[in-house]
């Protein structure tokens, strides 16, 4: 199948416009798609073997945080970038595979969750078309979330990925990431059976734990922080790196406020969330 060739049948690709295939894929080879989902086939040259044949077990979405698709494809699919993903989800709902699951694309950067580091060989990358916060951060569709929905639950049910391990890059990488941010849905793609999720507690005035604090708080919350997978201090002191990786929890699991500081509903949701995982969901992870 030549390289950029829509999966589509006629009639439902006269409602989309043609996806720009960069230039520089023109001559690669294709493969065939990992999912029935798949619309189009662009391959990226940018990929590498899983370190020691690691296979996936762990979802980690993004968002392409560019002004268009364009420039986002052109990014994910050129030589010289180190960029990639395995998929591409546009926000009409169509799903563009760049990698195949089996090869280790390159979307987490640096990165650790519950102890690993090398969350390239342990993942499948998805993209999600989205501006982001610098350009202007728009709501997600609501096409391209049903699209997100149905792909990550293939991939979980190919792969054996637990919920507790459909990811945002910023879970992964607090002290550089913002994606998928505070608008994505987290609560749908729970409901649909795709990753771990509570209610939030409700935000109250009370005590909270900031930046400065020196206490065995700190670090109880430190420790649970850890338990679940996020790479933290466990030093007792709330410092930078600390509420680096709150502000990330709180993204995820408490959109409605995300501030870094954590307050009675951030140490509620997050014990909720311990005592929802199953017994082999919970690591002690240490930086």
């Amino acid at each position: 199948m030549p390289s950029g060739l829509s999966m589509q049948s006629g009639s439902d690709s006269k409602r989309h416009r043609v996806l720009p295939v960069p230039k520089a894929v023109a001559n690669l080879r294709t493969f065939e798609p990992d999912s029935s989902t798949v619309s189009d086939i662009i391959p990226s040259p940018n990929f590498g073997e899983r370190n020691k044949g690691r296979q996936p077990d762990m979802i980690v979405l993004h968002y392409t945080g560019m002004p268009d698709v364009e420039g986002a494809l052109a990014r994910l699919c050129t030589a010289g970038t180190e960029v990639s993903a395995h998929y591409v989800v546009l926000e009409d709902g169509r799903i563009v595979q760049c990698v195949p699951e089996a090869k280790r694309a390159w979307h987490a950067g640096v990165s650790s969750w519950a102890g690993e580091d090398d969350i390239n060989s342990c993942s499948i990358g998805i993209e999600i078309i989205n501006r982001g916060h610098d350009w202007g951060y728009p709501e997600y569709p609501l096409r391209q979330i049903a699209a997100v929905i149905a792909l990550c639950r293939g991939i979980m049910l190919r792969r054996k990925v637990p919920a507790h391990r459909v990811l945002g890059h910023s879970d992964v990488a607090p002290a550089r990431k913002k994606d998928p941010g505070e608008k994505f849905p987290w609560h749908s793609l729970a409901n649909s059976g795709v990753g771990h999720w509570v209610t939030p507690a409700p935000i109250v005035r009370g005590e909270s734990l900031m930046l400065g604090t020196i206490s065995d708080a700190v670090l109880s919350m430190q420790q649970a922080l850890a338990k679940y997978g996020y790479g933290v201090p466990l030093n007792g002191k709330y410092d930078a790196a600390t509420m680096e990786v709150v502000t990330a929890f709180q993204r995820h699991f408490r959109p409605a406020r995300f501030d870094g500081v954590a307050d009675h509903s951030t140490l509620s949701t997050l014990q909720a969330l311990l005592a929802s995982l199953p017994p082999e969901g919970t690591t002690v992870a240490s930086k």
